[in-house]
């Protein structure tokens, strides 16, 4: 049954027939990092600091040229911008091989795991605006991913550490809202419906991970009550590319 809200929108179960503004939508929600990533990662002290002195160089080389000192700043951001641009690009191409490549098959027929998108009436035609997944996870698995993550457990330790149960949990993602229906507490309502979906399961918590440039959605679960618990920078990119784009993964957990 689709779950009404305040807003003139429903959110309900994933059907075949949204596959095509499912993928425009998590294509665009992906993308729209690049660019957050870049101006943050440009603002770095470290790397204005390189950019400062890359401009100098192109100045000095230049014989005092302006132009060369602008050519070899340009070239600078260019390759930061390329960084996060390979990062994003990269999770999107591996998500499209993998869970999202059959939607069908990977959530709706193992009931452990979840779909469902938010849709609302534009111009007399029904539009698919946000969706959130969700995917059941055992203690184990979550062992194993630990042992790969550069970063360590940073607030909530020993509450986490006392999971109860067999240690099955939620893991949360593809959780996006198009832009037009941002701030009208959609996304809490998406977030709502994978914890209620979680407790049904009987898992005793929910887990997201987040880039470090999704300022917005790290506010929005910190106000729902998450609380980051690590954090790594492995993004599945050569190690490069994630260093100069200064992205990091941060894990935020839920008890339910």
């Amino acid at each position: 049954m689709a779950q009404k809200t305040n807003f003139p929108f429903s959110i309900r179960e994933y059907r075949p027939s949204d596959r095509p503004e499912v993928i425009s939508l998590f294509h665009d929600g992906i993308f729209e990092h690049v660019y957050p990533a870049f101006f943050k990662a440009m603002r770095h002290q470290d790397h204005v600091g390189i950019a400062l002195s890359i401009s100098m160089a192109g100045y000095v080389l230049g014989g005092s040229s302006y132009f060369q000192a602008i050519l070899f700043l340009s070239a600078w951001a260019g390759l930061i911008y390329y960084c996060c641009n390979e990062i994003y690009e990269g999770y999107m191409i591996r998500r499209m091989s993998t869970d999202m490549a059959d939607i069908e098959a990977n959530y709706l027929e193992n009931p452990d795991n979840g779909f469902w998108v938010a849709e609302t009436n534009v111009n007399g035609r029904s539009k698919v605006v946000g969706m959130v997944a969700v995917i059941g996870k055992k203690g184990e698995e979550e062992s194993e991913k630990f042992d790969d993550w550069n970063g360590g457990v940073m607030q909530g330790e020993s509450e986490f550490a006392q999971d109860a149960g067999d240690g099955s949990y939620g893991e949360m993602s593809h959780a996006i809202v198009t832009f037009p229906w941002r701030r009208k507490n959609l996304g809490s309502q998406l977030t709502q419906k994978a914890l209620d979906f979680c407790k049904e399961q009987g898992c005793t918590r929910l887990v997201v991970d987040v880039s470090s440039p999704q300022t917005a959605a790290i506010a929005l679960y910190q106000k729902l009550g998450f609380l980051q618990t690590a954090s790594h920078s492995n993004t599945h990119a050569n190690c490069w590319f994630s260093r100069l784009a200064r992205i990091n993964m941060m894990r935020m957990e839920k008890f339910i």
